[in-house]
């Protein structure tokens, strides 16, 4: 029995998704701050040491999610948790600029939010 598993699944796998996104922004970005005066298989073989932790959260995630969600639905919540992941990320971890192009985006992503999990 897992820690989680007294929440809801769409909970557990929100929580584990955005866990995994944590793992998986490292991976994919972290290199270009830390890693630069690197070799880029330098690079490529710490991210891959990194998404090793991506996906034993990420996995799980979806076998979770898969229990409550449809597919289409399990994939929304992903992409929107990686965007509440990685725009705090680029802004305060990356110092990049605050823009209003990320307000658009996640009102677009609201709308595929209500159509992927409306009920008809």
């Amino acid at each position: 029995m897992n820690a989680l598993s007294h929440l809801p699944l769409w909970l557990q796998t929100a929580l584990l998704l955005s866990a995994s996104n944590l793992f998986m922004t490292f991976a994919w970005y972290g290199h270009l701050k830390h890693l630069a005066d690197r070799p880029w298989w330098f690079a490529a073989l710490v991210s891959w040491g990194i998404a090793f932790f991506e996906y034993m959260l990420q996995v799980p995630a979806n076998r979770i999610g898969a229990q409550a969600l449809a597919l289409p639905q399990l994939k929304l919540m992903q992409e929107v948790i990686t965007l509440a992941v990685f725009v705090p990320f680029a802004i305060f971890y990356m110092k990049q600029p605050l823009k209003l192009d990320y307000l658009w985006a996640a009102c677009c992503l609201l709308g595929a939010v209500y159509f992927t999990f409306r009920t008809t």
